[in-house]
């Protein structure tokens, strides 16, 4: 046997191709094999940019005496838990039923089935942090498999029933689900909130963006000023934390503490696309310089340094260079004030940059000592400075980029990108959203629609997954209300309707992770979870919802009740991780539909078009039409005309819509008293 890795596109799976251990990549002959040789298989899921995945794999993996081990005792298997979420999320979910926390690298021990009866994350190499030393692990489970199968029988079946009932439709009460306990739950997850450093809970701390705009559409609906000061506070923690390259643009994961300070430094695709997606909600309201700033040089990092040869969107950027985690984007006090001269002690006293260094002996560029902006003039006096340190750090050794095409990770990117380059007038954001949906319906589409989950090498490869259709028809709806263009909301329709045959659970309602003709593993997942990406069951209720509103179709409404209803018993149980699904009911039961009777490209048009730019409605729903003619007979504004003849607006909520507005002030006046409350 010999290690097979060579052979894959994935970039983590290509770092551990001159490994000693004998890696395998998931298939079924990787399993028949496990079963001809009688051995448990060890499976370990990571990614490229996992700075723990690459201390375990220099600790142990590049080890030949442990390599040694692991090649006597199992059939090794490594996954690349961005390429196949599938997998990753059926482990991950043992891991936590075996009262584990989960994370990567994860390391799980399974029989030839595929059906785990152990497991756990990062392993040191010797007993130590209070874990047992990986060999110690291997030569335990090994004994444990050989000489005691009761053990792992029981494991087993204890993992797999368990698996099996959180995937299942769950029974029991239905809470009925309404706009009061909404509000009773934004004011549940406002209570999670950190009052000193902002953000959600205390650390490691993530952006956890789905929750702070369950808060934000709390606070839209009932002008409860505590809760946008959640809201607000973390997004300006987070913009002048160290975990926002001050440099370059662009956030990294998570903060390993409570301050925002020190992240754990990859950046990932998912996690911008989400964080800009909330930071422009926010702005719609209160103009922040701040976080304008923050999109601006956030989608120049994207665009810099982001899209591939194709025109997608890359997935990662390593937490590691030089085999160092954060290297490339820390600072001795000494290199600033050699590269700055007289401007250095200015800079570092607003950069917080010490002597000692303000982690780990060395500095991470942030501003959490000077959060406010400062005067327009002292603001503009540190632009230079930081395009000078910028561009000393370019000829520093870069970290490594992975660039796989992921399809759902890109379909959160091109409808946030779309929405801002309306929203900013970038027509250029708007052009390379566009560019990256032609990529993926280049590169990872069939002829008849279905969807690959990854790109890369000329390879398109594993079945579409829920997330990839979900965020996919979620980004084609944005494009067709940003752009107008009829072809986006055709391919929505075809992606939905893959979805509602391969997908859909016609006995308990929702739609499975995987599809009906996809591999077979020991568990369909369905649930409406978030996890790092919004969960697929969640996106589908706002999109189902909006094509419902766009074309009148009676079905897609029909089916999001039936989503609701799937997964509305886990409201009583418990609701913190249902927060997507949260927000879009909004969508469902509270949409705010904007018709506009004009031509698109009429200035008087885009007047009424850019007022929406003056307040946040995240469940809007935008339509420009000639006429009313095409819209269903149901519609509230079916008949509606425009008003002495000049381009007119309607705001339509549930079976009413507004009087015409046929001028900027009057629109904007209608937007302000039909919503609770008006811009600040």
């Amino acid at each position: 046997m010999k290690n097979l890795l060579k052979l894959e596109t994935s970039p983590y799976l290509l770092q551990h191709q001159d490994n000693p251990v004998h890696w395998q990549p998931w298939s079924a002959e990787t399993l028949a094999l496990a079963r001809k040789e009688g051995k448990p298989i060890l499976l370990s899921v990571g990614y490229a940019a996992c700075h723990w995945c690459h201390v375990m794999a220099h600790e142990s993996f590049e080890n030949e005496e442990t390599a040694a081990l692991m090649n006597d005792l199992f059939i090794n298997i490594k996954v690349d838990r961005e390429e196949r979420p599938d997998i990753d999320q059926i482990y991950q979910s043992a891991l936590a039923l075996l009262g584990e926390q989960g994370g990567w690298p994860l390391t799980m021990f399974l029989n030839s089935s595929g059906e785990p009866f152990w497991g756990g994350t990062y392993f040191p190499p010797e007993n130590s942090y209070g874990r047992p030393g990986f060999r110690n692990v291997l030569r335990t489970v090994s004994e444990i498999f050989k000489n005691e199968p009761e053990k792992v029988t029981k494991n087993r079946d204890a993992l797999k029933s368990a698996l099996k009932s959180l995937n299942a439709t769950q029974e029991g009460d239905r809470p009925k689900l309404t706009l009061e306990v909404l509000e009773r739950i934004a004011a549940r997850y406002a209570e999670e909130a950190d009052p000193v450093h902002g953000g959600i809970g205390s650390a490691p701390k993530f952006p956890q963006t789905y929750v702070l705009e369950n808060i934000w559409r709390s606070y839209l609906r009932t002008g409860n000023a505590a809760l946008s000061e959640v809201v607000i506070k973390a997004l300006t923690s987070m913009s002048q934390g160290g975990i926002y390259d001050h440099l370059g643009g662009g956030f990294a994961r998570y903060s390993t503490d409570a301050e925002w300070l020190a992240p754990h430094f990859e950046k990932m695709l998912y996690d911008n696309a989400q964080i800009l997606d909330l930071l422009l909600m926010v702005h719609h309201e209160t103009k922040s310089e701040l976080f304008e700033e923050r999109i601006q040089e956030t989608v120049g990092w994207l665009l810099r340094e982001m899209v591939t040869e194709e025109g997608g969107f890359a997935a990662t950027i390593d937490a590691d260079s030089e085999g160092v985690e954060g290297k490339f984007y820390t600072w001795s006090k000494t290199e600033i004030d050699e590269i700055l001269g007289e401007h250095a002690p200015h800079f570092n006293e607003i950069y917080g940059i010490l002597p000692e260094g303000n982690w780990e002996n060395t500095n991470i560029i942030n501003r959490l000592k000077y959060p406010d902006r400062l005067d327009i003039q002292a603001e503009a006096d540190l632009a230079p400075w930081r395009q000078a340190l910028f561009d000393h750090r370019e000829n520093r050794i870069r970290p490594g980029l992975d660039d796989k095409v992921l399809t759902d990770w890109n379909g959160l990117m091109i409808a946030t990108l779309a929405r801002a380059g309306q929203y900013f007038e970038e027509v250029h954001w708007i052009d390379a959203a566009e560019r990256a949906f032609v990529a993926i319906t280049t590169h990872s589409m069939e002829q008849n629609g279905r969807l690959f989950h990854s790109y890369r090498l000329g390879r398109a490869l594993h079945t579409g997954l829920l997330d990839d259709y979900a965020n996919m028809a979620r980004a084609a709806l944005v494009l067709h209300e940003v752009t107008g263009k009829a072809f986006y909301l055709e391919r929505a329709e075809q992606w939905i309707a893959i979805l509602n045959t391969h997908f859909w659970d016609d006995n308990g309602g929702g739609y499975f992770y995987t599809a009906d003709d996809a591999e077979a593993l020991i568990v369909r997942s369905k649930n409406a979870h978030d996890n790092a990406v919004p969960s697929g069951n969640g996106t589908m209720l706002e999109v189902l919802a909006k094509l419902h509103l766009l074309t009148g179709a009676r079905d897609p409404f029909e089916k999001a009740t039936n989503l609701l209803r799937c997964f509305s018993s886990e409201l009583a149980r418990n609701f913190f991780p249902l927060a997507t699904l949260l927000n879009n009911f909004e969508t469902l039961v509270n949409a705010r539909q904007v018709i506009i009777i004009g031509n698109r490209s009429d200035a008087e048009v885009i007047d009424l078009i850019n007022v929406l730019k003056d307040i946040s409605l995240p469940s809007k729903v935008v339509n420009i039409l000639e006429d009313t003619d095409s819209l269903p007979f149901d519609h509230p504004a079916k008949e509606k005309k425009k008003l002495e003849g000049k381009p007119t607006a309607y705001l339509c909520t549930g079976p009413t819509c507004s009087p015409p507005a046929n001028s900027v002030a009057t629109f904007a006046a209608l937007l302000k008293e039909t919503t609770a409350h008006g811009p600040a």
